[in-house]
């Protein structure tokens, strides 16, 4: 809370805290949250995980069909990112997206403690739900993720190709950057236009600094895979320029997890929830089903008091 007298902490668009939804992370820093409960008690917690450079918002969609079927989801906006706290885009150390969503996660826990709880993440909210998950293995339910960021795309994946420019990046990391491409989000050009007029999402280029934290999150993934046991669920698209469908196919071939399972989209880009209206209808129903059918029977919740 602000001391007696101080202004009030505002959002990067100029909305004060007090009136937005928000946890405050580790590092002081207010992030912006979102939650979709349904009108009884939960059947189960779903934390939502974004990707590089956009928010939370653009899962009102997966969020709501949860929630129809009686999920509480929450989510909050990276830090950097959206309406959160921060540098934008750019981030010292991966870990710090792990320990925030770990808190907010927490937090709910602490709400409705007999409750299970799934993760679902895309692209680089993907990583972080798969390195969320390796911290804590036996906490949840399960793990839903859409063309998860495990190994990048070397032809498109621009900032990638640090090793290139290493020598110059370790000089002159937070100058350096790269531009990202759009228009490899999605097959349907509406989708991209939407993406393009998001004043939310990040528009500028991908620093070298932060693309050596998502080689750096990628790299600790591929040797966390062959300890995976959790049950997961992967979406990719054959067509993703960004995140490479081959992260994916390693992670479900090497990880000892004796409940997984992988549908890949012929010819799906990146965003597979913002696809092909055949697409994006399954993922929804692909992701909504494999959730539901691993909460136990009879399992709802009031929420604890503070």
């Amino acid at each position: 809370m602000p001391e007696s007298g101080a202004a009030p902490r505002r959002s990067p668009q100029g909305v004060p805290y007090t009136d937005l939804p928000h946890i405050v992370n580790a590092d002081g820093l207010h992030l912006f949250c979102r939650y979709w409960e349904p009108s009884g008690p939960p059947r189960a917690l779903v934390f939502i995980a974004h990707g590089a450079g956009e928010h939370c918002g653009p899962y009102d969609e997966i969020a709501q069909k949860l929630k129809e079927v009686s999920l509480l989801v929450f989510a909050h906006d990276h830090v950097g990112h959206g309406q959160s706290e921060g540098d934008r885009m750019n981030i010292k150390d991966f870990q710090f997206y792990i320990r925030d969503s770990l808190q907010h996660i927490d937090l709910m826990k602490s709400r409705y403690p007999d409750l299970p709880v799934f993760i679902m993440g895309h692209s680089m909210g993907g990583a972080i739900s798969i390195l969320t998950a390796c911290e804590r293995p036996t906490d949840f339910a399960g793990v839903a993720l859409i063309a998860p960021m495990v190994q990048m795309n070397p032809e498109s994946a621009t900032p990638f190709k640090v090793p290139l420019a290493l020598s110059t990046a370790l000089q002159f990391g937070s100058l350096l950057s790269f531009p990202t491409e759009s228009k490899s989000l999605s097959f349907l050009r509406r989708q991209v236009e939407a993406y393009d007029a998001d004043q939310l999402n990040f528009h500028g280029g991908m620093r070298v600094s932060f693309g050596m934290q998502l080689m750096g999150a990628t790299a600790r993934i591929q040797t966390e895979i062959p300890s995976i046991s959790w049950p997961f669920l992967l979406l990719h698209g054959d067509a993703d320029q960004l995140c490479d469908i081959r992260g994916s196919m390693m992670m479900y071939k090497d990880t000892p997890s004796s409940d997984k399972k992988i549908k890949v989209y012929e010819g799906g880009y990146h965003a597979l929830h913002h696809d092909l209206p055949e697409v994006s209808e399954s993922v929804l129903k692909e992701v909504t089903s494999w959730i539901t059918e691993r909460i136990p029977a009879v399992t709802s919740q009031q929420p604890q008091s503070s």
